[in-house]
């Protein structure tokens, strides 16, 4: 008998131990302006059924093959002249890292390849916001040579700081080119 107490005393400290762990999700910050997390999720929602099955080598990698992800388009931005100015955010938020934003086109090319060294020391954030094929994702990629650049729209970010131009570098200093 004593070999079936221990296991049925360890199961019942599991289950009440388990009830403890449960928590409450808390929002730490909402700036008033949080949108639903679906639009971003519809990438995986177009995944064929088949895709839930384990892949194979050689099969398209769904939401994570970058031809899936354009043309990225940001039509907010386009190249040109950036004034410097103060960073103003919503609610007196911070931004915790520098953040640039960039395209595939060869002004924007140039601004990164001459900004590249002091966006390494600052430890700049990117995000590719104007593509059209995989090529210019690569070019961008060899004259960043490690820099971490998302290729995502940056509509939102471009309409709360007031942006029409890129390239851009925002940071706690300001925006400027």
């Amino acid at each position: 008998m004593r070999s079936t107490a221990r296991p049925r005393f360890l199961l019942a400290t599991l289950v009440l131990w388990s009830g403890f762990a449960v928590a409450e999700l808390v929002v730490i910050y909402d700036s008033g302006a949080t949108k639903p997390l679906a639009p971003y999720l519809e990438a995986f929602s177009e995944l064929p059924a088949a895709a839930a099955v384990a892949a194979q080598p050689g099969d398209s990698l769904g939401a994570a093959d970058l031809s899936r992800l354009l043309p990225i388009r940001t039509s907010a931005l386009t190249p040109g002249p950036v004034a410097p100015r103060p960073l103003s955010l919503p609610n007196g938020a911070t931004l915790p890292r520098p953040l640039f934003l960039i395209g595939a086109d060869p002004q924007s090319r140039q601004w990164l390849e001459m900004h590249r060294e002091r966006l390494a020391e600052i430890h700049a954030v990117g995000m590719l916001v104007n593509a059209d094929s995989k090529a210019d994702l690569e070019a961008i990629a060899a004259i960043a040579r490690g820099l971490p650049i998302l290729p995502a729209s940056a509509t939102d970010i471009a309409e709360t700081l007031g942006l029409n131009h890129i390239p851009v570098l925002i940071s706690r200093r300001g925006i400027e080119q």
